[in-house]
C-alpha cells in the first residue's frame, strides 16, 4: 500500500444525493407536509432544502466521517429551469439539436425540430425530474424510430417533428419507467 500525504490535496465532490432532502428537513424540523405554525420555519424554502446541508446531513446519509472531513465547504446547486434546460438543448455548439441533426444530415435527411417540441423535451424532463441528463433519453425516444426507417426511404429528404409526432412516438416509448419516485 502506498501512503499519500493528503494535507495539500483538494478533494472536490459531486452527485444527486437522492433523499437528502428528507435528511435535512428532519434536521430542521421542517414540516414537508402540513402547516408550520412557527414563523421562523415558515421562511425556511421547503422546495430547495439543499441549501441548508451540513457535514452531519452528510454523515446521516451515508458518507464515512474521514470523507465528510475533507469537505471543508459544502455548497449546492438549485435544480435548472427551463429556460436552462432548453438552452442546454439547442445552444453548445455539440447540443443534442446539432447532433441529432448531424446524424441525420449523414443519411442526406434534414431535420426541422418545431419549437413547441423543444418545450415539451424540457418539461418531460423536468417533470421526471431528469435534468439535463434526461433529455438526451427523451429526444431519442421521439427520434429513434425515424433513425432507423428514414434512411431506407430513398425520396425521404426531410423529416418534421411536430408536437403530435413528438408525443405519440414519446408515449409509444414508454418512458413513464425514467419517472424518479
Amino acid at each position: 500500500m502506498i501512503q499519500i500525504d493528503t494535507r495539500n490535496i483538494l478533494f472536490i465532490s459531486g452527485g444527486a444525493f437522492q433523499g437528502i432532502d428528507k435528511i435535512i428537513g428532519s434536521r430542521m424540523k421542517t414540516n414537508m407536509i402540513g402547516y408550520s405554525a412557527d414563523p421562523e420555519k415558515d421562511m425556511i424554502d421547503k422546495e430547495n432544502l439543499l441549501q441548508y446541508i451540513s457535514p452531519s446531513d452528510l454523515k446521516k446519509y451515508g458518507l464515512i466521517p474521514e470523507i465528510v472531513g475533507r469537505l471543508p465547504l459544502l455548497s449546492y446547486l438549485n435544480p435548472l429551469d427551463k429556460e436552462a434546460l432548453k438552452q442546454i438543448l439547442t445552444e453548445p455548439k455539440n447540443s443534442l439539436v446539432k447532433q441529432f441533426q448531424k446524424l441525420f444530415e449523414m443519411d442526406k435527411i434534414k431535420l426541422v425540430i418545431d419549437e413547441e417540441v423543444l418545450d415539451f423535451i424540457v418539461e418531460k424532463s423536468i417533470e421526471f425530474k431528469l435534468g439535463a441528463r434526461g433529455l438526451r433519453s427523451i429526444i431519442e425516444a421521439i427520434l429513434t424510430d425515424a433513425m432507423f426507417e428514414l434512411p431506407s426511404e430513398k425520396n425521404r429528404k426531410k423529416l418534421h417533428v411536430d408536437l403530435a409526432y413528438a408525443q405519440s412516438k414519446f408515449n409509444k416509448a414508454n418512458l413513464t419507467k425514467l419517472k424518479v419516485a
